[in-house]
């Protein structure tokens, strides 16, 4: 299937991922939208574990109360120096990420309520992702 600029352009709206990211996702997923969502994914997260290692000591935990009380958020952000965390910009980002917890619309209230469906769908990302980090198969997730 041949890869346009407007498929390259959606999947980057749609998931800020870089321009070769976008392309490459798309080209492995044989120009299927959500397999090359979840081909990001995959790699994003891969990518972010190999530096899981780096000690992120420092930080901030940000409240946010909204609705009377009805509404609440504690937030932890943690960053790696002091230095950063003592900034505004960080605190800015604290207080942005709680507030975008408050106003996300979560699509299930208890983990019994998710459907086998989808606890089988991100099982098999988690699952790709633990293979693709070099974990043998018969260590890997079930």
């Amino acid at each position: 299937m041949e890869i346009t600029t407007e498929m390259i352009k959606e999947l980057r709206a749609a998931t800020s991922a870089g321009i070769s990211d976008c392309r490459n996702a798309l080209v492995e997923a044989n120009g299927d939208f959500q397999k090359a969502v979840d081909w990001l994914r995959e790699k994003g997260v891969a990518t972010a574990a190999k530096r899981a290692d780096r000690e992120a000591s420092q930080g901030v935990v940000e409240l946010y109360s909204h609705g009377g009380g009805r509404v609440g958020v504690m937030v932890e952000v943690n960053c790696e120096t002091d230095f950063v965390a003592r900034s505004e910009a960080f605190r800015s980002f604290a207080h942005e990420v709680a507030l975008q917890i408050a106003a996300a619309s979560p699509l299930y209230i208890s983990e019994t309520e998710i459907p086998a469906d989808v606890l089988a769908h991100e099982a098999d990302i988690a699952k790709k992702r633990v293979l693709e980090e070099g974990t043998p198969e018969a260590v890997g997730p079930v």
